[in-house]
């Protein structure tokens, strides 16, 4: 019987999440404790690359953490970031975080609504005298990089901050009592390992997000009881309450 679920992610900041209504219906209690966090690098590791953020007309941004550890290092490099200079945004959401640092202004920013750089393409094309600058994690792969040289467009990809695990204090080690885990990337896996090295699944259910996070988890001998996204499931909270409709029988 599923009663208490581990969400490897931040908490929901707001009170319409449908996690909160999956603990309601179900009767469970969900902890949200993310098993991984991100960190910039410092000014003195990113130099190691040699990039030099002038040289680019243009930013593309794919995550909020790539707006902030663009500014916090042009901050710490003692750039000074042109007010022509241009954003690409995968989603609006991202887009409108740029207020946080710069004033917002439509002609110089552009969002696609899908998440995807796919759809941000024809946007980079009708710039294409653009030089791109892409801010990344250390854990990429080369998707995007092929993506953007398949319409031949200038493009640099940097690492400008890198996913850590997030180490359990030993306090949380001794309560680990969870029926439950949910997993939204392979450094979650990974975090998983390293914090417990003698884990012993039993029967704690896995649920990953992604192909990649399902793999690792598998790779790392773990069953994996929850798989997402389906078709018919695309959101882990949905795939989430499905399941456990389907223990409740």
């Amino acid at each position: 019987m599923i009663k208490k679920i581990l969400v490897s992610q931040p908490k929901p900041s707001s009170e319409k999440s449908p996690y909160y209504d999956i603990a309601e219906k179900f009767g469970v209690e969900l902890v949200f404790r993310p098993f991984i966090k991100v960190e910039g690098m410092s000014a003195k590791e990113f130099r190691t690359q040699k990039v030099n953020l002038l040289d680019y007309t243009a930013v593309v941004f794919t995550s909020r953490h790539a707006i902030d550890h663009y500014f916090t290092l042009a901050k710490e490099l003692r750039v000074t970031i042109p007010e022509d200079m241009k954003y690409f945004c995968v989603t609006e959401t991202i887009a409108l975080y740029i207020q946080k640092y710069v004033q917002y202004r439509k002609r110089k920013v552009f969002f696609g609504t899908t998440g995807r750089v796919d759809d941000l393409l024809p946007t980079m094309v009708k710039h294409k005298t653009e030089k791109y600058l892409v801010p990344m994690s250390d854990v990429h792969n080369d998707s995007l990089t092929r993506l953007l040289d398949s319409k031949k467009l200038q493009h640099k990809e940097c690492v400008m901050y890198k996913t850590v695990s997030n180490d359990f204090t030993e306090e949380e080690v001794k309560n680990f009592d969870y029926d439950m885990l949910i997993f939204f990337s392979p450094s979650g896996i990974e975090s998983l390992t390293k914090n417990f090295p003698n884990f012993d699944q039993k029967e704690i259910a896995i649920g990953t997000f992604g192909p990649s996070t399902a793999k690792a988890a598998k790779d790392a001998n773990l069953r994996v009881d929850l798989e997402a996204p389906t078709e018919k499931y695309p959101s882990m909270t949905g795939a989430l309450q499905h399941f456990l409709l389907l223990q409740e029988d």
